[in-house]
Order: C-alpha cells, then structure tokens, then sequence
C-alpha cells in the first residue's frame, strides 16, 4: 500500500459515496512529505535526460502553447533524425516572463509518481495519469478552463491559488454534443494549495490557477480517467453481437412495417441486457481485466522466472480481479486482458499480489502464503508474466 494513503484523506466510503463527481474537496496538509513524491532535482534529471518533445513537455501561458523554438534547439542526429534539445537559459527566461511548465505522464518517468497514481486506480477502479506543473509568477498558464476528468492536485513545493467557478454542464465530456456554458465571472471558492494540500476537482468545473502568493509552484495532478454511460453503451453494443439481430444488415430497403418489427427485436434485446442486475459489475470487472496501463518488461529473465526466495515481483495493474471459478473448483483471475483459472491453491498467493500493489513481494512469501513451494511459485508467477501480469523488480539483499 503507497504510504499516501489517499482514500483515507479524502474520505472512503464517504467520498466515493457523496464527493466523486460532485463536489470539489480540499484538504490541507494532506500529505506529511509531498517531496518523497517528486523533488526539483527530480524535475531537473527528467528534462536533462529524456527526449520530451512538445507536448508532452510544454510551456504555457495565457491558454497558449509556446513554440518549442522559443526555449530548445533542434539538434540533427548521425541518422538524420531531429530532436529538440532543452536550452536551458532560454527555459529560465521563457519562465521568468510567467510561462507555465509542464510535463504529461510524469508517472511513466518518475517511480514514486507511479506508484502514488496506482494506489488511485487501485481504489477508484479507473487509470490515472499524472502530469506536472511548476509556474513562478502570477500569470496564468491557462486561463479559466475545464477539464474532461475529475482530477486529484498535490501541492509539491511553494504556493499556488485556486479560483473555482462550478460546473456549467453536466458531466461535459471531450467529444460531447454541445459546449459548456460560460462560467460566471466570480468564482464560488477561492483557496490557496501550499505544501502537502491536497485538492479533489470534478470533471467540468471551470477554474483557474495562477502562482500569485509571491512564491513558485510545484504540484503534480493526477488525472482520473471516466468511465461513462456512453462507454458502457459501447461495450454493450460489442457485447450483443452474440445475437443475430445484432449482426444482421438493418433492413434500410424494406418496408416500413418490416423495420418496425426489426427494431422491436433490437428492443427486446437491448433491454433485456439493460436490466441485468450484474451489468454495470460486468462491465467494471470487463474494463479491469482489459487495463494496460503499466507495463513493465522484466529483464534479463525473457524466459521465466528464477525460483529464488528473494526475486521482488508486482503486479503491472491496480485493476486485477480474482473470482471463484463459474465450476466452483479452483478460482479465476483476470489481468491486462488475459484470464488465468487457476486451482484454489493459488487463492492465497493471488490476493498477496493483488493486495500489495503499488508495492513488490518476494516469491518467498508468496510461496510460504500459499504455502506451496518456491518452484511451483515461480512457476505460477512466469506464468502471469507472459500475459503482462507480472514484472520483477530486483532482489532482497
């Protein structure tokens, strides 16, 4: 478990029950030590050592892109590939005039990050992505804006102010039928993140954020993926194609009366599916089981893994689902689109390697827990690693 912590700050049960979706919540001090998540001299080693090219990593301000040109320089390779090369003075000076960095995905290039944003999918039951803000004066990087997912902020370092304005559509999603409303021209809270706050925002609230406390900025935010009725409308659609009637050309050239009785049996159809009292359930396990958001090889060992006491696993997902199997002997597990069914020994073992993500465990423990032995262990373990399941993270010393 990440020592974040971040279901017990927001509230549980009580959250997800009252807040998720609908409210905006802050929590001061939240975290003890926001920098065991990500330092400057982290920020600094990322832009010195990966080729981060816009967008992913940007400058912003006043809701504008800067031209990369503006602070790196295109650099030719000996196979004729161009990359652009941070300048790091012209980046001091794109900043000092109030630009606002950026870095998406921070968790793929930052262990500690991912780990943070594991522990969110692990309860939320959805992917997270993290992205990293630093500003240093008081003009805006983006102006008042909304986004398309609810988001969670942690203040790093410094101070940055908050103006939220509410929603001003329901739930407004990135390929919608219609544009939010203006926001109004006064915000409805007003508050300021300093070190180790934490804020939850909903998808749609428009807001803006500026560093105008006279100090700079840093905070990472981690934005939470949705999961939304028309999402479960298209996986029904996919679903349903067991049935004929799905399968079958609509009958654009018939009659009108042989549309009709087409269209009642896609009724029927439809229906049925929608009053299944396990669908959304079906659908969550389904969207679990299909997560790849983390994946990680695991070499030098291509072909399996050691039986070693001491070899370090974890799971590459926060969604995994282990069930009874359907034939009540033995039991399923489902993870990064593949499904194991295993017998009921493996039980125990399962529910360590799900119950310790973000973290690793030992193969030792794993085996003393299923109380099988070490070689059966890996054996079991290589297993969830050819179907991505499994990544090895060094030894106990």
């Amino acid at each position: 478990m990440s020592p974040l912590n971040m279901a017990a700050h927001l509230g549980q049960d009580e959250f997800l029950a009252q807040v998720l979706h609908r409210h905006h919540r802050h929590v001061p001090a939240a975290v003890p030590n926001p920098s065991d998540l990500i330092t400057w001299d982290d920020v600094n080693t990322i832009l010195a050592t990966h080729r981060l090219e816009p967008p992913r990593f940007r400058l912003s301000a006043d809701g504008e892109m800067l031209p990369a040109h503006r602070y790196t320089a295109p650099v030719t390779t000996r196979r004729h590939t161009v990359w652009q090369r941070l300048h790091p003075a012209e980046l001091h000076a794109r900043l000092t005039d109030g630009a606002s960095l950026v870095i998406d995905a921070v968790d793929e290039l930052h262990p500690p990050v991912a780990r943070a944003a594991m522990e969110l999918e692990q309860w939320l039951r959805t992917g997270v992505q993290t992205n990293l803000y630093a500003s240093w004066t008081a003009r805006e990087g983006f102006g008042v804006h909304w986004d398309d997912h609810d988001v969670v902020v942690i203040q790093i370092e410094g101070a940055k102010r908050w103006k939220l304005y509410g929603p001003t559509r329901t739930a407004p999603m990135y390929k919608d039928t219609d544009e939010p409303e203006p926001p109004p021209k006064e915000p409805v809270s007003e508050l300021v993140l300093r070190p180790g706050d934490v804020l939850y925002l909903p998808r749609g609230w428009w807001h803006s954020v500026a560093a105008s406390e006279g100090e700079h900025s840093l905070h990472l935010t981690f934005g939470i993926q949705t999961t939304t009725g028309a999402q479960l409308l298209s996986w029904l659609a996919d679903d349903l194609r067991r049935h004929d009637v799905l399968r079958k050309d609509l009958p654009v050239h018939a009659t009108t009366a042989q549309q009709a009785v087409y269209l009642e049996r896609l009724r029927k159809q439809v229906v049925a599916a929608l009053e299944a009292p396990d669908l959304i359930s079906r659908y969550s396990a389904t969207h679990d089981g299909s997560d790849l958001t983390r994946l990680r090889p695991s070499l030098p060992h291509i072909g399996g893994v050691p039986a070693d006491p001491g070899i370090r696993v974890r799971l590459t997902t926060a969604r995994a689902h282990v069930e009874p199997a359907a034939s009540g002997d033995g039991v399923v597990f489902r993870a990064c689109d593949n499904e194991w069914e295993m017998a009921a020994e493996a039980l125990a073992l399962l529910q360590l390697l799900v119950s310790a993500v973000p973290d690793t465990v030992s193969l030792g423990d794993l085996a003393a827990t299923a109380r099988i032995s070490v070689a059966d262990t890996a054996a079991v373990v290589s297993e969830l690693m050819r179907g991505q399941a499994i990544t090895l993270e060094g030894s106990e010393p």
